[in-house]
């Protein structure tokens, strides 16, 4: 798979998805229940749920540099979401993402990541992305390995790790 992608807007396009920004119905949607027809049949799942609910309070996370939905380019479904929690703090940003059940499995995660990660080094000043992860959770430890990923910290105590990747060491092509 190819880590290249194509910005048109402010859509990213991956061989196999688009990365395209909620759109204000979308979040009202998930926040009334209401079901949309290019929605996966599983989204929005749990995750969603709690980031369209804080999309009020975090008015950037819908900006250039904010949160998207994971769209399967061949069908047009919605079965994820993926976001930059903006705006960065010392040149670090921290990055989020999931995939509904039906579509894991699948390599979406770490290609979403992946081209992602790529477009935040896009922006000013932006040095480091991360994501912390439970240790009880090797798939999404995979995907942020899968993505170029590498453990930068340990919490024993929160049973949780934090995984980093830095501009000057791109992501797997």
């Amino acid at each position: 798979m190819s880590s290249f992608f194509s910005a048109t807007d402010t859509d990213l396009t991956t061989d196999r998805l688009i990365l395209r920004p909620w759109t204000s119905g979308e979040v009202t949607a998930v926040l009334d229940g209401a079901r949309l027809a290019h929605w996966a049949q599983d989204f929005p799942a749990e995750g969603d749920h709690v980031i369209a609910g804080l999309f009020a309070e975090h008015p950037a996370w819908l900006g250039e540099y904010g949160h998207r939905q994971i769209i399967e380019r061949d069908g047009g479904l919605v079965v994820g979401s993926i976001g930059l929690f903006w705006p960065p703090n010392d040149g670090t940003l921290e990055i989020g993402y999931g995939i509904v059940t039906s579509r894991r499995g699948r390599s979406y995660a770490p290609e979403a990541t992946r081209a992602l990660t790529k477009f935040a080094f896009t922006a000013p000043g932006v040095h480091t992305i991360y994501a912390n992860v439970e240790l009880s959770n090797p798939p999404s430890i995979r995907v942020l390995e899968k993505a170029g990923f590498q453990r930068s910290h340990t919490d024993t105590e929160q049973n949780t790790a934090r995984f980093a990747l830095n501009a000057t060491r791109p992501a797997h092509q």
